[in-house]
């Protein structure tokens, strides 16, 4: 076979790829830095230029503390990238909070919405927008052609979208949709802190963490931290959270032999 023959197959091959890869560029991850978890996780991390569903249980569906302290957590490498635009239901986000938990607050963009519908719309705007790293938003639900409404408005830019589940006034919940576009499903509760070896009163803040859904990965649920030595400006640290424990393979203690009294 001659040169130009292998050349023009070459180039027919690549076009047949973009075809195929829908004009995206190359996916890229957002790696935990432990294997426990990047092992579930495609491609060896969080899927960036995708969005990812944060829930909690109990007050947090009202309040949202958790998953939300968890989700700046997630977004706070993104930060370096560019803008991280942030659209709540309720005007109760603190940016001295934000910074404690390694969030660059100068790059963050807040805009309050009045209703669901108005957040989605915002959300795939902002996503759709050249300088945005990532996307926040608050909804209690979201249907399947809304989920796929985001993912496009993701690939557009490359950037990455995280909505947090939330009836930020409480009332009667709403009925869930089946079925989802969301990259990753995650249910975050509060755990209790620890405080260091030879200090006193509270530790960082800790979560368990439940990944409920991951598309081309696997479950599990683990105990994460926040890594106080995270900055967003120049550090040594991977990622802001640290992996305490891996919950998700706990063997049962062994059952102990009856003792009947004499």
């Amino acid at each position: 076979m001659s040169d130009f023959r292998i050349r023009g197959l070459a180039t027919l091959k690549a076009k047949i790829a973009a075809i195929e890869a829908g004009g995206r560029s190359e996916p890229k991850f957002l790696p935990f830095g432990d294997e426990r978890i990047d092992g579930c996780l495609p491609g060896g991390g969080l899927p960036l230029g995708r969005w990812h569903e944060i829930g909690g249980t109990g007050i947090e569906v009202e309040t949202a503390a958790a998953p939300t302290a968890f989700t700046a957590l997630l977004a706070a490498p993104l930060t370096q990238q560019g803008e991280v635009v942030w659209v709540l239901r309720r005007d109760d986000l603190s940016a001295p909070g934000l910074l404690g938990l390694g969030f660059a607050p100068e790059r963050l963009i807040q805009v309050c919405a009045r209703d669901e519908a108005e957040a989605l719309s915002v959300m795939e705007d902002a996503l759709a927008t050249v300088g945005v790293a990532a996307v926040v938003g608050e909804t209690e639900v979201i249907d399947l052609t809304a989920g796929r409404r985001l993912q496009l408005a993701c690939e557009k830019q490359g950037a990455t979208g995280f909505l947090i589940h939330r009836r930020p006034y409480g009332g009667q919940a709403r009925r869930e949709t089946t079925g989802s576009a969301a990259a990753t499903r995650w249910r975050i509760a509060s755990a209790p802190s620890e405080p260091r070896a030879g200090e006193f009163g509270l530790g960082a803040p800790r979560f368990v963490a439940e990944l409920e859904r991951c598309r081309g990965g696997r479950t599990g649920a683990w105990l994460f931290e926040a890594t106080d030595a995270y900055c967003w400006e120049k550090t040594d640290v991977a990622h802001p959270l640290r992996l305490v424990a891996d919950l998700g393979d706990r063997q049962l203690a062994p059952a102990q032999p009856l003792r009947l009294a004499g």
